[in-house]
Formats: C-alpha cells, structure tokens, sequence
C-alpha cells in the first residue's frame, strides 16, 4: 500500500462489542439494528431533548446532543449530501433469531466513527436506558453485561467502566490487519474473491437502484463512502489521492458469478411519524482476478457499510 492512500485512510473509529441479556421469554424481530437504533435515539431524545422534539425550530438545536450523536454534521458537508442521516455510528447485529429466552444473550457492535467517538457516554447510556424500556413490538427488556473494545478487552462490566481500554484505532489499523489475514489465507491478488453481502445493499448507480450486484456500483460506493468519512473528520486534503483508484483508470474485475435475493426491512420513524420501509440485496458475488491496488480499499469497506442506510446496518460485506 503505498503512502498517499495510507494518509487516507487514517480516519478514526471505535468498534463496541455489547452482550446483553434477555430479562424474560419474549419475540423480538429478526431484523434488530432497526429497533435497536430507533429505541437509542429515543433514549437520547428523553435524557437530552430540553424543548419538544420540535429540532428544526429549537434554539438549543446547534448545542443538542442528540443532534451530535444520531445527525452530527460535517466538518465539510459534501455536495451530494441531502439528508440529516448521520455517518458518524453504525450498528451492526447479525442474530436473527426471534424466539428468546429468559437469560437467553443478544449481542450486537457500535462502530463510531471521528467526532462521535467521544460521546461514547451517551451512547453507552441510551442502550442502558434502552434495556429498560424494552424494544420490539413486545417491549422485550434487556440488561447489558459487558462492553468490550475489539480486542475483547473489558471496557465495562460488572457496573465498573474501564476508560483505559477505549482504545481509538483508525481505518488503516483494519485495513493492515485485514490485509495480513488475507495473505496469511494464501489469496493472492490473481484469485478469485468472494464479497459476501451480509446486510442488504441499497445502492444507486446510473441513476437507477441497482436489482444485481455491479461491480462498479459497489467500487465507487466503497470510495464515496471514505469520501464523506473524511468529509466529516475534516481531513479531505487527502482524497484526491483516491483518484489514483478510479474506475476509470483502474480495471474493475468482473463478476463471475452471484447470487441474491431481496430483503424488505420494516421500521416505523418516530421523528417522521410514519412506517417506512427499507429494501436491498443480499448475497453473494465471486469475481476474477483482483487488481492489488483494489484489495487494501475492498478490505476497508467491510468495516464502513456502503450504500444508503448504513446506520440501520445495511451494506455490510466481507472478502471471503
């Protein structure tokens, strides 16, 4: 990897690994990032919103901390950004199952990304708060046991925080080790790779949200997304150096085979107070033999999601 694009990568993250455990037996639904989001920024509505949810009217709005952890702003807001969703948390949550039992766990991850990195206490709260007050249809109650860093070390548990382990790493931390992984698995750049899509993908390309897997969709999606990550720490003199990596200067390898299916994910906005409903792919694809200038950046999207509702945990690959 050479030294322009390691400068831009050094964007800074946190991933939090949660384990909670179920109060008692209930249902919870199979798709959580969605109800576990929602109920966060409920929490932080209740414990920090001093109007009446009204935001575009409040004169608290540019000092409120719910604004700061669920819709925090750019340090450079990109052109094409038009919405309030934020880039600055993901979550993520892969048990989909949905019958559960008292002492049953649920464990789920909060990426935080730049600037949110440091309210690491509210978020950390809300989700105490949270367990509370339920999720799901059924209110399922939950009570969280430990919080750890991704070196499994304990940054609470047992009602003790441990700040000593909060341990800030950046994007090109995961990339090398990624990449060591990869080379230790004996995957060279001339083999096949498979991006397995564990999250549906929303994505538009040409104008039109894509019904297949592209290969350059998911490509440019990758490198706009590092893109709004800088945009939000406020680092973006180091982009231009992606520019070495565009898909026109750079062959895209062609996919050799997929396989897909749509998922449909329903959720109800509180702040809009409507149902919405949230559509994607998921699945698989394999491509040919891979440029070794496209791994290290392929290896940093698994960790940031692509594609449009990232922060209920769509658009999670990973290079198998």
């Amino acid at each position: 990897m050479n030294q322009q694009l390691e400068e831009a990568l050094k964007i800074r993250y946190i991933k939090l690994h949660f384990t909670a455990v179920i109060v008692e037996d209930t249902e919870l639904p199979a798709e959580k990032v969605s109800a576990l989001r929602g109920g966060m920024g409920e929490m932080l509505l209740r414990a920090n919103c001093v109007r009446d949810r009204n935001c575009k009217k409040c004169d608290f709005e540019s000092e409120c901390i719910v604004r700061r952890t669920m819709y925090s702003r750019y340090e450079i807001t990109p052109r094409f950004v038009t919405t309030d969703d934020s880039i600055g948390y993901l979550l993520e949550c892969e048990n989909y199952e949905e019958e559960f039992y008292a002492g049953d766990l649920l464990e789920f991850n909060l990426i935080l990304f730049g600037r949110s990195i440091a309210y690491f206490n509210q978020y950390m709260q809300a989700f105490f708060a949270l367990g509370g007050a339920g999720i799901g249809k059924n209110h399922s109650q939950f009570q969280i046991v430990s919080v750890t860093n991704t070196r499994r070390q304990r940054l609470y548990a047992e009602g003790m925080v441990y700040m000593e382990q909060y341990q800030i790493e950046t994007i090109l931390d995961y990339v090398d080790y990624r990449m060591k992984q990869i080379q230790k698995s004996g995957c060279k750049s001339d083999c096949k790779n498979r991006l397995v899509f564990r999250t549906p993908l929303t994505l538009k390309y040409q104008g039109e949200f894509i019904s297949e897997f592209h290969m350059e969709a998911i490509w440019n999606a990758i490198r706009r997304r590092i893109y709004m990550l800088e945009c939000y720490e406020g680092i973006t003199e180091n982009i231009h150096e992606l520019e070495d990596l565009r898909s026109d200067m750079l062959r895209i390898p062609d996919i050799v085979r997929q396989e897909y299916e749509w998922i449909a994910v329903r959720r109800y906005s509180s702040t809009q107070e409507r149902r919405m409903r949230l559509t994607g792919i998921k699945g698989y694809l394999e491509l040919d033999s891979v440029p070794e200038d496209m791994l290290p950046i392929l290896a940093a999207g698994e960790l940031i999601h692509i594609g449009k509702n990232t922060s209920f945990g769509f658009g999670r690959y990973k290079i198998v």
